[in-house]
């Protein structure tokens, strides 16, 4: 695989795979996803749960999507500029290539068929993923049926509202970098990668249908739904896995919202959508802070 398209994979699959799970939507639904709000005298801020891959025509927006979204100043989303290619390309070679660690040298005879069977089916061959480190190898095995299947990081919501709070002359933030984000999966043990590699290899095929629950589910503005379907399966991949990438961010974020407060005017705050579900959700750990948020109704 090219770097360039081994860029491709890490914009398609990077957000899901931080977030914990890829949340596809199709079109033709009435859309109504969450969003709350946490005030003081003379700030306001929204948090709104965002799907990071989707379809170009999917119709997500609601009144009190736009309400919301048109009366902020600052835009501050994971990653402020999801789509620079030109950050992803030397993370992906100081930290996703391992050619003197290939997979084949780690994976048993019959894992790597099972690597090569799903590879093929979307369009690669275990050969062509044998350099990549485990976790690089599972993103590129989830990128690439997202893709095939019309799903873009370009159409998805962060890039999206970047976009626009551009044009509107707001002012846009990240709560992370990109550089950030890989690390968090890089810095995971090999036997942790491998770990999810083979979890990725095991429900390569069967996760369609759940995918389509936390669709309708996040469309619907269940909350709850989204955390019994969505941050169940990230724990049940680990509880390490599920502290690292949910709740020791979540209470980073928590922190930052805690401080923008303390500035004057309207901001909003676009993350995964699974941040926002759960015991573990910012909205908890900013009421554990003291601070209200309620949902926008």
């Amino acid at each position: 695989m090219s770097l360039a398209s081994l860029g491709r994979t890490l914009r398609t699959a990077l957000p899901a795979a931080i977030g914990g799970l890829v949340l596809f939507i199709s079109g033709g639904a009435l859309a109504e996803p969450a969003i709350w709000a946490v005030r003081d005298h003379d700030s306001t801020v929204f948090l709104f749960g965002t799907i990071h891959v989707m379809k170009s025509d999917t119709a997500w927006r609601s009144p009190r999507f736009n309400a919301a979204f048109s009366s902020a100043d600052t835009l501050i989303l994971e990653v402020e500029n999801p789509e620079d290619q030109a950050a992803v390309l030397p993370l992906i070679q100081e930290h996703g290539l391992s050619p003197d660690r290939p997979l084949s040298s780690l994976l048993s005879a019959e894992d790597l068929s099972r690597l090569d069977t799903a590879a093929k089916s979307v369009g690669l061959t275990a050969a062509q993923l044998d350099p990549l480190r485990p976790w690089l190898a599972s993103l590129s095995l989830a990128a690439a049926p997202l893709r095939r299947a019309g799903f873009d990081p370009a159409s998805g919501i962060d890039p999206v509202l970047r976009a626009e709070a551009l044009a509107a002359g707001m002012t846009v933030a990240g709560l992370e970098t990109l550089d950030q984000q890989v690390r968090l999966l890089a810095g995971f043990p090999e036997a942790g990668q491998l770990a999810y590699l083979m979890r990725s290899l095991n429900d390569f095929d069967e996760g369609a249908a759940q995918l389509e629950r936390l669709v309708e589910a996040w469309l619907a503005g269940d909350v709850a739904g989204v955390g019994e379907i969505g941050v169940r399966s990230m724990r049940e991949v680990g509880e390490g896995v599920y502290q690292v990438l949910l709740v020791e961010r979540n209470r980073a974020w928590a922190e930052r919202i805690s401080a923008t407060l303390d500035d004057t005017g309207t901001t909003f705050i676009a993350v995964g959508a699974l941040h926002l579900a759960g015991e573990d959700s910012v909205q908890r750990l900013l009421e554990d802070r003291g601070l209200t948020v309620e949902r926008v109704q």
